[in-house]
């Protein structure tokens, strides 16, 4: 499983124009699940993202978490994390999940987010989505 964490002011995902998912501030997470992924990994990283301290505290220093700060979160499934491109300039998918199961996978890592975090929105599993953010920081990091 790969997540792009980026730490935002608002983001927004539209699916054929209409907003499906909008938070205010917090974190924008592109999630991709990998053919290899199972349960558990969904479970650490998970924990990992819940408890990552990439937000300010009163002195400045990143050293709050989205639960110490009441952020939301926008999760954006994204199987385009596992482009392969060492070969030609074609990417192929084959390192990603089969879509039942990628979808099964990211509705639980999904869930378990929203166990911790009040405010978890979500793009459509498989559409065509279009995100906008405001980057703050700018503040991205990749977690696997």
């Amino acid at each position: 499983m790969k997540l792009v964490i980026q730490r935002v002011e608002r983001a927004n995902v539209k699916v054929d124009g209409e907003t499906v998912g909008e938070i205010s501030g917090g974190l924008l997470v592109l999630a991709g699940i990998g053919a290899e992924d199972s349960e558990a990994d969904c479970e650490r990283l998970a924990a990992k993202l819940i408890n990552l301290r990439i937000f300010s505290d009163s002195e400045g220093r990143t050293n709050l978490s989205i639960k110490d700060v009441g952020g939301e979160l926008l999760v954006i499934s994204q199987f385009t994390l596992y482009a392969d491109c060492r070969r030609g300039n074609r990417p192929n998918f084959l390192l990603a999940k089969e879509p039942n199961e990628a979808k099964r996978l990211y509705e639980y890592f999904t869930e378990l987010c929203r166990s911790e975090i009040p405010v978890v929105r979500t793009g459509v599993f498989g559409a065509e989505m279009k995100v906008e953010l405001l980057n703050d920081g700018p503040f991205t990091i990749i977690l696997e």
